[in-house]
């Protein structure tokens, strides 16, 4: 039988590849804070419009917040803003590629951090999995980057791996603490627990990043205003995405959901290919088939 969350997480992915491919649109007008609040300020009215709409519509009856709620849910918050800047920091370096594979981690450094914050395990034929899917999509980001003894000993010690890194290591810290805000809810159901969280850190995440940009950065958030014709969509997708990934780490470990999520990087050279024309090489197609079979293998030995 297909559990509910497996679906919605690659609906997740799905979106999530959509607002990376508009962000990338608007790399050129933005700078790296401009572009990490555009994810953020755009998105909050949409993500409290989705929580009317679950509360007023359909009647479902919101969550009583807790202060584990909150404290998860900003401390999540603040560590998603850091991974996002952080990530978009990375196309500043010319070898940005090498840092992103490493960024790409995450699966299995929210395993961990998952095992230390909320006791969670993973089986080993999970954690085998995760190790298949991360090592496709380290291959993938640098199938195009010379790959000497030289350059492999660069990238290990280099900034954009120890940026990558951190990157990876937020990301994973915010997903499991969104999961703690999430399941600190006292119901009434899983819809409505994600739907409550993510309205609640995005609004968080808006008026700390907004009071920040007010206070250093005036341009930045001038800019971001200024190009709202984009970044409202950027606002939208990414909602629909953090929706999914709200409800799917309410529902299963985090592990599980974002080593299922790497098949966002399929979806792209799917695209690539079948939209664009584009010629994929052969350690790009073996990083696809790395990724599959590491989700298929997750799916059965989880």
């Amino acid at each position: 039988m297909l559990e509910l969350w497996i679906p919605i997480t690659i609906v997740a992915a799905f979106c999530q590849n959509l607002r990376s491919a508009l962000q990338k649109h608007l790399k050129g007008r933005l700078g790296t804070t401009g572009a990490t609040f555009v994810r953020f300020g755009y998105g909050f009215p949409f993500a409290l419009l989705y929580l009317a709409f679950l509360h007023a519509g359909l009647g479902h009856v919101l969550p009583t917040p807790n202060v584990t709620f909150f404290a998860a849910g900003a401390l999540g918050g603040l560590a998603q803003i850091v991974a996002t800047f952080l990530l978009v920091h990375l196309f500043s370096y010319r070898n940005f590629a090498v840092g992103t594979a490493y960024s790409k981690t995450e699966p299995v450094q929210a395993a961990i951090f998952g095992l230390v914050l909320l006791g969670e395990t993973v089986t080993a034929g999970a954690v085998a999995a995760i190790l298949i899917g991360v090592a496709g999509v380290v291959l993938i980001s640098i199938a195009r980057q010379p790959l000497t003894l030289r350059s492999v000993v660069a990238s290990l010690t280099g900034r954009p791996a120890l940026i990558g890194l951190a990157s990876a290591a937020s990301f994973g810290v915010s997903a499991v603490l969104y999961r703690q805000a999430s399941t600190a809810l006292d119901g009434p159901n899983f819809i409505m627990q994600a739907a409550f969280t993510l309205a609640f850190v995005t609004l968080f995440q808006t008026f700390v990043m907004v009071l920040w940009m007010w206070r250093r950065e005036p341009d930045q958030l001038r800019a971001s205003l200024v190009n709202w014709r984009i970044a409202i969509w950027v606002g939208l997708v990414g909602v629909a995405g953090s929706a999914g990934w709200f409800t799917a780490m309410t529902l299963q470990k985090v592990a599980y959901v974002r080593a299922l999520g790497q098949i966002e990087l399929v979806f792209t050279f799917l695209a690539s290919w079948f939209a664009f024309k584009e010629r994929i090489n052969r350690s790009e197609l073996l990083g696809c088939i790395l990724i599959v079979g590491g989700i298929l293998l997750l799916l059965v030995a989880r």
